[in-house]
């Protein structure tokens, strides 16, 4: 469900209760879509989230914390100059729509005065934040909107701002119930029930929707057209119980869960039956904390793909292109295969020179080489003498010989090379904090993937591995990156202790610190089962994981970073976890 005009009431005055008064001290703009509000309330400091990402557009406080870039953007930073010690005077709500409007008082440079609106559209991929004056004009928007991205609506500073074009729906807090269900009736088309209170009502969700179907035709076969004068009473009361739900904010919020399953489906605020024992749900205690942990993970996940995406263009290319070197490079190794059978030409010819004239285009020889004496004809550049053909026969043999020797060899450098790019990507995809990238991201300067900055840049702060502890109290270390793999395996970890890594398959290397202790079977597994969840078998099941004492690893001269040989190990098969930090 996305955040509906509904649930954004609701919202809405939960962030009035706390956020009227406040001051505005600090702004900040992580990314391209995020804008994070500083507001000193009575209650306290609070985080403002605004998200404009298109699979989870909202705006809440949040707790948690983002990693701001080291120069903020020019919107950023107009906003610090205009709205910085602004007052928060209210929060207002274009109808059930998904628009917020913040009115703030600020001091202009001359120390006047103004009124400032913050306008928040919440509309999927078409998302926005829009900075105006009093006067409706915009001072400037987080996605400018030209001419030649809509006709209809541009978005552009010095331009008056103008509300989305509206729908032809009824917000049930102005409308009675009878003209609600009159107008989901009375629609042209036939359509199941959910569908028509969607096209009627203003602001409300799919899953609301199926939710009064559910409530009204319990299961019965109808649409709105072929309700009961029984089935309207009963929509006409359900409509009444949301309108005074939402004129109220008497919902809750709710979290959706599939029966046995943690991570949720959906939110509401509003219970859920049409599941039924299917599905769960978890009451959060404001909907700023239900928006906050519904969308925590996969706004991570989108901050940092965003801020690695330039590392995954190149990995990929990087990728592509040693591919198919090494596919180019095997088609010219099986071609060599045959070059026996150029020797044998260029000796056949080199026995039969007084029988062959000069200009001929081939030769029929006998071929001493098989048993029978089979004929052979061999074809010739008659441009050239008998002896220079069996020369040039000789010459390609050469050259056959040793384009075999120089292919292996490149081969196998090419294939250690893609095997190494293999665990930057997987690396790559596990990144969770602006730090982990950096380290990334020298480790690219470093093998020359990328070009170094021009200007000098800080070196990227030293990270500690991720830690955790088995249930019999074993100490378990993880790398975040390539250059930490090394340092854990070859430096930090003793000779005794146990070493890590998925068999065959990128992934960091994993330590469990024995301090000379005999090591139970158990915690064996649970580091077997850390090593895999930091891999690309993560969501997998039944992982070979190998490991072995410290002592057996070691790493190749030359070898790229993370990149090491052991012996004497044995392998588990697991599935993959991590303990609770």
């Amino acid at each position: 469900m996305a955040l509906d005009g509904m649930m954004l009431h609701h919202v809405m005055n939960e962030l009035k209760q706390t956020a009227l008064g406040a001051r505005v001290y600090q702004i900040y703009q992580p990314n391209r879509d995020e804008i994070i509000l500083h507001l000193r309330t009575k209650s306290g400091n609070k985080k403002l989230l605004v998200s404009t990402r298109a699979n989870s557009p909202r705006v809440n406080f949040t707790e948690y914390s983002v990693e701001n870039p080291a120069s903020p953007p020019m919107l950023c930073m107009l906003m610090r100059k205009r709205l910085g010690g602004g007052k928060l005077l209210d929060i207002r709500q274009s109808g059930l729509d998904r628009i917020l409007f913040f009115d703030f008082e600020c001091t202009n440079e001359l120390g006047d005065k103004v009124m400032l609106t913050l306008i928040v559209e919440i509309m999927g991929k078409y998302s926005n934040i829009i900075f105006t004056e009093e006067s409706g004009l915009i001072i400037d928007a987080l996605k400018r909107v030209d001419i030649t991205m809509s006709s209809r609506r541009v978005v552009l500073p010095n331009l008056n701002y103008e509300l989305p074009e509206k729908q032809d729906k009824l917000n049930i807090l102005l409308c009675d119930a009878e003209k609600v269900v009159e107008k989901i009736v009375n629609t042209s088309d036939e359509k199941a029930l959910n569908k028509a209170i969607l096209n009627a009502v203003e602001g409300i969700s799919p899953v609301v929707c199926r939710e009064i179907e559910h409530r009204v035709l319990g299961g019965k076969i109808a649409n709105n057209k072929t309700m009961t004068v029984e089935d309207k009473e009963k929509l006409k009361a359900e409509i009444e119980k949301l309108a005074d739900k939402v004129l109220t904010c008497s919902g809750k919020p709710l979290m959706l869960y599939h029966k046995g399953e943690k991570r949720p489906f959906d939110i509401s605020f509003v219970d859920i039956t049409q599941y039924g024992s299917l599905c769960e749900t978890g009451e959060r205690s404001s909907f700023c904390e239900l928006l906050d942990s519904y969308y925590a993970e996969r706004d991570s996940a989108d901050r940092m793909r965003v801020k690695s995406a330039d590392l995954s263009r190149v990995l990929t290319n990087l990728i592509n292109r040693t591919t198919n070197k090494i596919n180019a490079q095997r088609r010219e190794l099986a071609a060599c295969e045959d070059r026996e059978q150029l020797r044998i030409k260029g000796d056949l010819l080199q026995a039969n020179l007084y029988r062959i004239e000069r200009g001929a285009e081939s030769v029929t020889v006998e071929n001493y080489y098989d048993e029978n004496n089979a004929p052979l004809t061999i074809k010739l550049n008659p441009a050239i003498s008998p002896a220079q053909n069996a020369q040039k026969f000789y010459k390609d043999y050469n050259r056959a010989k040793t384009a075999e020797q120089v292919l292996t060899v490149q081969i196998k450098k090419a294939e250690d090379e893609l095997e190494y790019l293999d665990t930057l990507s997987d690396t790559l995809s596990r990144v969770t904090s602006e730090k982990e990238l950096n380290q990334i991201r020298l480790e690219f300067m470093e093998q020359g993937y990328i070009r170094r900055p021009k200007t000098a840049t800080k070196k990227p702060s030293v990270l500690q591995p991720l830690e955790y502890t088995t249930s019999d109290g074993f100490k378990v270390l993880v790398g975040r990156n390539n250059k930490q793999n090394d340092t854990l395996t070859l430096k930090t970890a003793k000779n005794r202790d146990l070493w890590f890594h998925t068999k065959d398959i990128a992934g960091s290397h994993t330590i469990l610190i024995t301090e000379g202790r005999d090591v139970p079977e158990s915690s064996v597994i649970e580091a077997a089962r850390i090593a895999a969840y930091h891999s690309k078998a993560r969501e997998s099941s039944n992982v070979a994981v190998d490991y072995t004492l410290v002592k057996h690893v070691s790493k190749p001269n030359g070898a790229k970073p993370g990149m090491v040989i052991f012996v004497n190990n044995r392998t588990v098969y697991v599935d993959p976890w991590v303990p609770q930090k």
